[in-house]
């Protein structure tokens, strides 16, 4: 047989559908920040830092003085994520825009994601304004090309590294009007997702510390608008110059942006939803579908890769035996249960655990040292939409 390339395991993602316990950091993000300053002996640029709290800035020596981007994106994860819950940081000079640090092919977010072996989930980018910023569809003209920066440095993370990431970008420099915004299911980007909304009125950047904050504080099932789970810890959330109540926020949802809604009612802000910038269609439209079949991934090549350049039992016609079939599906099937089922982020049907492995039998694997192996999660429904046929009783007597 022709070799091709080291021996591997290839996971692709199948689309038009929807043991043993692996360590998982499901929250784990990393927040980057393009046009941060150094701080000498204390704070470099371009340099992963881990903090747990927002007072760790303070031994990175950076403020709100000197660095009040990072420093409010900080302050706004921990408005949300506990404290002790783990984030990364990373500063980049004002020379680079967003679209720089995601592209695959520089030394930036791609070099984040090589550090921290495959732990990363998620990448939360945001920049300081430039003094002349260019808008275009209502948004800094920055964004298109970041957007699919972002989805191809996620995609070469999962294919290339084995360590599947999302991309939150800020929407910087929201020109306030939704109707000049493109609408984003006009792509397919499903690794990447853009925020709209902001804690201060007619701010450049948007509050995309406070999505990554509610991403890191809950299960990767689990969306984060859930009213369930209660308000974001702000005052007030703007578009543009005006508060969230004043503004077209269904125009904006309707486009596949994240942003922020009230409810009639109930006091706070809330998210609206967790939409990526992709087609209606793609199985991976929400963030809850990204991480969930993120997270799939990560435990079968964990479970799958323990198997390469092992001798696998077969028949004469080079075929698995049966036996060898069914000891492969249970182990993956196992360990995606007590990974996921278990924690009820998969929805279980029956006792099924919400799994299904199928290993084709009369695959020819002496002749290709190739083992083909399919799997299927089943993701859980959401409420987006309660309808409710409310009357009167009749006294019929």
């Amino acid at each position: 047989m022709a070799l091709n390339g080291l021996p591997k395991v290839t996971i692709d993602y199948g689309n038009g559908a929807l043991g043993q316990t692996i360590s998982s950091a499901d929250g784990l993000l990393c927040l980057a920040v393009c046009g941060a300053v150094a701080v000498a002996d204390m704070f470099s640029l371009a340099k992963l830092y881990s903090v747990r709290k927002l007072s760790d800035l303070a031994t990175l020596g950076v403020t709100d003085d000197n660095n009040p981007l990072l420093y409010q994106t900080v302050k706004e994860f921990y408005a949300e994520a506990q404290e002790g819950t783990q984030v990364y940081i990373v500063g980049y000079p004002e020379t680079l825009k967003m679209s720089d640090v995601l592209d695959k092919e520089n030394p930036y977010l791609r070099s984040v994601i090589e550090t921290t072996n495959g732990e990363l989930r998620g990448v939360v980018v945001t920049s300081v304004p430039g003094a002349n910023p260019v808008v275009t569809d209502g948004l800094d003209s920055d964004i298109p090309q970041a957007l699919l920066n972002a989805h191809e440095l996620g995609e070469w993370a999962r294919a290339a590294k084995y360590a599947p990431v999302f991309v939150i970008l800020d929407g910087l420099n929201f020109s306030g009007n939704a109707t000049e915004l493109k609408d984003l299911k006009a792509n397919s980007y499903y690794r990447a997702a853009v925020v709209i909304g902001s804690t201060s009125a007619g701010s450049a950047n948007q509050a995309v510390g406070l999505v990554a904050g509610r991403i890191a504080s809950v299960s990767v099932e689990q969306n984060i608008g859930r009213v369930s789970d209660g308000e974001l810890n702000v005052l007030k959330i703007f578009a543009g110059n005006n508060q969230i109540e004043m503004a077209d926020m269904e125009a904006i949802y309707n486009k596949s942006y994240i942003t922020f809604r009230t409810f009639t009612g109930i006091a706070g802000y809330y998210i609206a939803d967790d939409l990526m910038a992709t087609k209606e269609t793609d199985d991976y439209n929400h963030l809850t579908a990204v991480r969930t079949i993120d997270k799939a991934a990560r435990i079968a090549y964990a479970v799958l890769v323990q198997q390469l350049l092992d001798k696998v039992q077969v028949k004469s016609d080079g075929t698995m035996l049966q036996p060898v079939i069914a000891s492969w599906k249970q182990v993956i099937t196992n360990a995606i249960a007590s990974n996921m089922t278990a924690g009820n982020e998969l929805s279980d049907e029956n006792g099924d655990n919400g799994v299904v492995v199928y290993i084709d039998p009369v695959q020819d694997v002496l002749a290709t040292s190739t083992i083909n192996v399919e799997i299927r999660v089943r993701p859980f429904g959401y409420a987006r939409y309660i309808n409710v046929l409310l009357g009167f009783t009749v006294n019929e007597n």
